[in-house]
């Protein structure tokens, strides 16, 4: 007899919910859970030991199931499983299971006892936890999520998967044709490497079915990341990217048109953007795959920032309509990992770290982990059982399901985004494959895995043992299955001729890109415009960024910080760098734009310099005075994020990548902490144009300036930064840099810097070598009069004081950044009006131009030299230095030169004695003057 239960629907709020404060945007959600009647709830008291078992079954099931496609897991006895172990002896005995199991049979009032015996009762529990899908969510510490899903799962309205003639056949079909794809790439090109799906082919319909039900559901566009491995499969299979596209790349060709001169990546990060469309979905679904570099997942925090911004740019619409809109409703982040990868690679933990907080949650991700082995097994490759059990570091669900079955693939597929829309939440697939080659098709796996490969290549590929299975239940025929390979082979076979005549089309600037330009074509004006505003607007942006609403009570030590931010604002000098700031979000709201600054306590800012948003001392309730007090389109939103550089980064580019409108920010607490974040630098910010087309408007502020604060805390490395930079080492100068490395030693230059972010017609990173002593030095100040209309960024201060004397100038010292007023202020102490102190502001590109006429323009000047905090190779000195030399011999003949003036060759930036840190300093401030 089978069991019947009233499910109570109960409306509450998730327990993530949480107003992101800075930006305005609600992000908690009424969901419904099941629950259990009052009879039910005694019912399971009175059968406690039944309860102790089904819930062991519930807990330990995933560790009996039928999970492993080549049945190499060994696995001890699961005694957990075991009725006995609860006092459960006669398989015969019934029970009253309501309450206690999920179902709704027919017939059966609500209440009613239903008895089934316990080998029922073991049957059906078995049928569900210990088969081919294991499922552990007995972990999650939400009553709601264990209730959901023991629900969906035992009872008679679980997902079946796919169950008609018409859903099997498009499984076989794209089985078969990712396996011709395969075999036809081994026939045509055997020496490529192409990290193929083979063993693993069962990820093709796995995704259909997640795009499918994922549009069925009103999602309208899903951000995909994913490494190598089966990329080209589903690329050409799914994601409509020409076959003949792929070839031509193949063949040594540039996937992008070469007069874009970019250098293109390898085969196995090209990339595609189809819109699909599916029976029972109102509008396409977009499926965004974004390029990657060979660092495995790495795109993560990529993927997870670029679906956060297409999320955020449809609420702030929506949010003018009547009703609510929530994170993921419209966008999904799906990601696809490797088992080695998944486990080994820190990136994932981060980037699991970001997925419930606010500021960073995408309304939850789909993790598809591609469980296909490596050379190293995985009792060497982890310390787990699973790969997947860093996702219960967020009591991520994870459904594991065994390959070899696409139809329990689909169904454990379907489940997940169940709940990833129900939820709100990430959830993991652990889709259980093999490779049938190595690492890559040129390896030989039997070296390290004799066992494993020899059970391989005695079985049936996945393709032939589902394409028999269906041809012995009659829903397809021998016939049919012979057709669909022979087609899609002719296809391949057209498109390889096709190839000969190829050529590639750019489509990097569409939609929301499309009123920039290729930053190659732009003038130099459209390089450095005006960026000036007017002073009545500056005065009201600056106003509005310090007021306090009424009754809300702030801090004492900040009233300090208002007055003297009015005060300055009202005689229109004396503005500090937080001031200046300021003045350039508010100003670029007005214009429209967003602003987003994230990175670690970015609110008050790392020096207590910024105080965007204040924190009611009483309350706690939080204020944005810019988007409170300021009338404007645009927001800003403040991002305090966890103690994370790798993923916070990453995340703040993929922003970059969807929404030119927004100016994203990503600060770190001190400079030199950028390298923990080195792979997202390398891979995407310095090179991602290069590669693939992509322009980004991020900025990435690093406190920098040694100050006794030791080895760390001191450097941004900028000899890394311009290391990486492809400035040109031609005296014509190079516009076309692929980032701006600057470190600017006024607000002015700063305010000007971020609004030529966002007005010049295309996209670059910038990197800002920013203050930390200057933050609140008095000679490092500006005037409303320097931001005025008609203004703008100077790569080159020339010296204020020398300029009007440039005759009497014997010697022109270059330099960057802080040591120009210690400089300044010892040339002052000396009375010298033989030095000239010539600021460059922009290091990349290096204004040669610039420097030209500022070299010539002092006639007599016949000593040239660089002075700089750094050691000698450190800082911009390794950049300049050629640069430099080649100039001044132009200027004033071949015997001219630029010295060095600064610390000698150091392993460490500074030294962690303080003692030590004065003396060097004082030498080098003084080597800037000797011999006068």
């Amino acid at each position: 007899m089978r069991v019947s239960l009233r499910t109570t629907r109960c409306v509450y709020r998730h327990s993530r919910s949480y107003h992101d404060h800075s930006y305005g945007f609600r992000h908690s959600r009424q969901v419904e859970r099941p629950d259990y009647s009052p009879t039910q709830l005694a019912n399971r008291t009175a059968n406690a030991p039944l309860l102790r078992y089904v819930d062991s079954l519930r807990t330990h099931g995933h560790r009996a199931a039928r999970i492993d496609p080549l049945d190499l897991l060994q696995r001890e006895e699961v005694a957990a499983l075991d009725p006995t172990r609860y006092g459960l002896v006669n398989s015969s005995q019934t029970y009253d299971v309501n309450g206690i199991l999920w179902t709704k049979p027919v017939g059966i009032k609500p209440d009613e006892p239903v008895e089934w015996t316990l080998a029922d009762i073991t049957s059906h529990l078995r049928s569900v936890y210990v088969g081919r899908i294991a499922y552990e969510y007995m972990h999650s510490p939400s009553k709601t999520e264990r209730l959901w899903f023991s629900n969906m799962l035992e009872s008679s309205e679980a997902v079946t998967g796919v169950t008609s003639k018409e859903g099997r056949e498009r499984i076989h079909r794209l089985l078969a044709e990712s396996e011709t794809f395969d075999q036809f790439m081994q026939t045509k090109f055997p020496n490529v490497k192409r990290y193929a799906l083979e063993g693993g082919e069962s990820m093709i319909p796995a995704l259909d079915t997640l795009f499918r039900v994922a549009s069925q559901a009103g999602v309208e566009h899903i951000i995909l990341g994913m490494a190598h491995r089966g990329r080209l499969n589903l690329l050409t299979g799914l994601l409509e990217y020409p076959a003949r596209a792929l070839f031509h790349k193949i063949r040594g060709n540039s996937e992008v048109p070469e007069e874009l001169c970019a250098s293109g990546d390898i085969i196995n990060h090209v990339y595609s953007s189809p819109s699909l469309n599916y029976e029972g979905s109102t509008k396409p679904i977009k499926v965004s795959m974004l390029p990657n570099p060979s660092h495995l997942e790495a795109v993560n925090p990529v993927a997870l920032g670029k679906t956060r911004a297409k999320q955020f740019a449809m609420m702030k619409t929506l949010s003018e309509e009547p009703g609510d809109c929530f994170p993921g409703d419209k966008v999904m982040c799906l990601q696809l990992h490797g088992d080695a990868s998944f486990t080994g690679q820190g990136i994932v933990m981060e980037g699991l770290g970001l997925s419930n907080l606010p500021h960073y949650t995408v309304g939850g991700s789909i993790h598809m982990v591609v469980n296909i082995g490596y050379t190293t097994p995985g009792s060497s490759a982890r310390s787990s059982l699973y790969c997947s059990d860093i996702g219960k570091m967020i009591n991520a669900p994870v459904l594991h399901v065994n390959g070899d079955h696409p139809e329990d693939v689909a169904r454990a597929v379907e489940i997940a985004v169940k709940y990833r829309n129900h939820f709100r939440k990430d959830i993991i697939i652990d889709l259980i494959v093999y490779r049938r080659w190595g690492h890559n098709e040129l390896d030989e796996p039997a070296f390290t895995q004799p066992l494993m490969y020899e059970k391989i290549r005695s079985r049936k590929s996945v393709p032939a043992l589902y394409e028999n299975q269906l041809i012995d239940s009659e829903v397809i025929t021998p016939t049919t299955a012979s057709s669909v390979r022979d087609a899609y082979k002719s296809h391949l076979t057209n498109e390889l001729a096709a190839a000969e005549t190829y050529t590639p089309k750019a489509t990097m600037l569409e939609k929301q890109w499309s009123g920039l330009k290729w930053p190659r074509n732009a003038s130099s004006a459209e390089r450095n415009p005006d960026t000036g505003v007017e002073r009545e607007i500056l005065s009201g942006v600056g106003k509005a960024s310090v007021t306090v609403p009424e009754g809300f009570e702030i801090h004492p030590r900040l009233s300090r910080h208002v007055g003297n931010r009015l005060k300055s604002l009202e005689v229109g000098k004396a503005l500090d760098w937080a001031t200046a700031e300021a003045l350039a979000f508010g100003s670029l709201m007005k214009d429209g734009y967003d602003v987003r600054i994230s990175g670690q306590d970015v609110g008050r800012g790392t020096f207590s310099q910024r105080h965007a948003m204040l924190v009611d001392q009483k309350s706690e309730t939080v204020t944005v005075p810019l988007n409170a007090a300021l009338e404007s389109k645009g927001r800003i939103e403040l991002a305090n994020s966890s103690l994370s550089e790798y993923a916070v980064l990453g995340f703040e580019y993929g922003v970059s990548w969807e929404r030119p409108d927004i100016l994203p920010i990503w600060e770190a607490q001190f400079g030199d902490f950028f390298n923990g974040a080195q792979i997202i630098i390398d891979t995407f910010i310095s090179s991602s144009e290069t590669k693939w087309l992509k322009q980004s408007g991020l900025v990435v502020l690093l406190p920098h300036g040694l100050d006794g604060a030791g080895a760390e805390h001191s450097s941004s490395r900028l000899e890394r930064w311009l290391q990486l930079t492809n400035d040109s080492q031609t005296l014509d100068g190079n516009e076309n840099v692929n980032m701006h490395v600057v470190f600017p030693t006024t607000p002015s230059q700063y305010f000007h810097l971020l609004r030529r972010q966002m007005k010049r017609p295309f996209r670059k990173p910038l990197i800002v070598a920013a203050p930390k002593a200057l933050l609140r030095l008095p000679a490092a100040t500006s005037s409303l009069a320097e931001m005025a209309p008609g203004t703008t960024f100077q790569p080159v201060l020339d010296d204020p004081v020398a300029s009007s004397s440039k005759s009497s100038v014997a010697r022109v010292v270059f330099l960057s950044g802080k040591l120009y007023y210690d400089l300044a202020k010892e040339r002052s102490a000396r009375s010298l009006s033989s030095v000239a102190l010539v600021r460059v502001e922009e290091l990349s590109p290096l204004p040669i131009p610039t420097l030209r006429s500022v070299s010539a323009s002092y006639s007599e000047a016949s000593e040239f030299l660089w002075v700089q905090e750094e050691p000698r190779n450190q800082g911009a000195w390794p950049h300049v230095r050629e640069r430099l030399n080649e100039l001044v011999q132009e200027v004033k003949g071949d015997g001219a030169k630029v010295l060095f003036r600064g610390r000698e060759e150091d392993a460490v930036p500074a030294p962690g004695v303080v003692k030590h840190y004065q003396i060097q300093q004082k030498k080098v401030i003084q080597s800037a003057f000797e011999g006068l």
